[in-house]
């Protein structure tokens, strides 16, 4: 009774605040709270850090209403209203972009937030009665990965862990894992020892399956885990049940830390961060799994699914209960990289990227929510080119390649009109794509050299921007 009481207290307390900030939101400045994530490699950092670049110098955001009617009219950063998250360090990666040797700036490895507040003059006929108004938009970064980690709460341990094994075999770098697992007797006295022994070697897994394309790996905070390295809560590996597991055993333990990692860990995020935001933005790398080919594709269509079932608290009681009285009302899916393929292609990954979480937006009740995908490149870094071959004319793209200072001419594969044709081979498990090949390249950032006023080069950065709030600045 006392935990309940202490549940109904600390929900009546968020409830009580959320009131208050709406209240004032509502009345003096509105606040934006737009959240950016994707899994590994996706492209959050260069995204964020071209999105503010471009609102600060809005020549290149001709499809943002604000900018190109000119109710913004100015546009700054200032401080971030929550003392206990770090800020994102904005500079440092604009600097590492448009330095004199411009590199691709460090990934997100934890939750980071920045403020940009506008300038805004509402056109109209109260506009001159109204005045400028304040609006603010704070973007909160944070890993994809531990999105994903809602979908753990749904599920007991040997659920989790039977549905992981299941899959293990057919995965890229399992093998050192399962040739440990069948070492080890999971109805054995725990030992720290081989706890941790499994944790490493299933988190190494975890790692090698992301680096070859694979988007379902969780627990995420086993790939990123701050400053929860080496605790309890991340000493633990999936385990076949057994009929009888006795107490005190290797699996017991495991069953254990794997609901504290579910209760100190997921639930807290989403307490603290995610309840919070109102407008979401996903990235999604379509063109690395297309290039891992359909056992990788099939993987990133399960983790939009997860991702999107975060997004439906209705549905979720442990949720609704976190994130009562706040809703995400608009979604974007936005495909990166869009700067890979020549522009008569960028439908195609459009349509493909639609198709991949077509199943998980039927089924999830957004209470209203609007969705959209698109293809977008936060930046630039290639130009379109031709090339003849065999007779036959190639559209291209034409960049400088990553660690050198040599330039090529790229053709990532022609993407089928109809995605069935490539969610069809991912749903039916097979190992590679039929009469067809999608390569992947590393593109290095581009040299910027920038007139006044105008943000990076980008591709619908804009539209993006319009999309997500750009109502909410005329």
């Amino acid at each position: 009774m006392t935990v309940r009481i202490t549940d109904i207290a600390d929900g009546v307390t968020r409830q009580v605040e959320r009131l208050g900030d709406t209240v004032s939101e509502t009345l003096f400045e509105p606040v934006i709270r737009l959240g950016v994530t994707g899994l590994s490699r996706a492209g959050k950092t260069v995204f964020i850090t071209s999105l503010v670049a471009n609102l600060l110098d809005r020549g290149r955001m001709g499809q943002l209403s604000g900018a190109s009617t000119g109710t913004i009219q100015s546009a700054f950063l200032r401080p971030q209203p929550d003392d206990t998250v770090p800020r994102f360090d904005y500079e440092t990666h604009l600097g590492a972009l448009a330095g004199d040797h411009p590199e691709w700036p460090s990934s997100t490895r934890s939750v980071s937030q920045l403020r940009l507040s506008f300038r805004v003059q509402p056109r109209g006929m109260l506009s001159a009665l109204s005045g400028p108004r304040t609006v603010h938009l704070d973007i909160v970064d944070y890993p994809g990965e531990w999105l994903l980690d809602v979908g753990l709460m749904d599920l007991s341990y040997a659920d989790w862990a039977a549905q992981t094994l299941s899959r293990l075999p057919a995965r890229p770098d399992s093998d050192a894992y399962l040739d440990l697992l069948s070492r080890t007797d999971p109805n054995a006295d725990f030992d720290e020892v081989t706890a941790k022994s499994l944790a490493h070697t299933f988190a190494a897994h975890l790692g090698a399956a992301r680096a070859a394309g694979m988007a379902d790996c969780t627990p995420g905070r086993f790939l990123l885990p701050g400053d929860l390295a080496g605790s309890p809560v991340l000493t633990f590996a999936p385990l076949p049940r057994p009929d009888r597991p006795a107490r005190g055993s290797l699996w017991r333990e495991c069953e254990r830390r794997f609901e504290a990692y579910k209760r100190e860990v997921v639930k807290p995020f989403f307490r603290d961060h995610f309840a919070r935001i109102n407008r979401q933005i996903v990235l999604v790398d379509v063109l690395d799994a297309l290039h891992a080919g359909p056992p990788a594709v099939e993987e990133l269509r399960r983790a939009m699914a997860g991702i999107l079932s975060a997004f439906r608290p209705g549905k979720d009681r442990w949720l609704s209960r976190l994130i009562t009285g706040q809703k995400v009302d608009r979604i974007l899916f936005a495909a990166t990289k869009a700067d890979h393929l020549h522009h008569s292609q960028h439908a195609r990954l459009t349509a493909i990227t639609e198709a991949l979480v077509r199943d998980a937006r039927d089924r999830a009740d957004f209470s209203g929510a609007r969705t959209s995908a698109m293809a977008i490149a936060a930046l630039r870094a290639t130009v379109e080119d031709q090339k003849t071959h065999g007779g036959q004319v190639y559209d291209c793209v034409r960049g400088r390649v990553e660690g050198a200072e040599k330039f090529v001419t790229f053709y990532a594969g022609d993407l089928p009109t109809d995605p069935a044709r490539i969610l069809t081979p991912a749903r039916q498990g097979q190992d590679g794509w039929l009469n067809a090949d999608y390569a992947n390249m590393h593109f290095a950032p581009p040299h910027l050299d920038l007139e006044p006023g105008d943000g990076p080069p980008h591709i619908r950065l804009d539209r993006a921007a319009q999309f997500l709030f750009g109502d909410d600045l005329t």
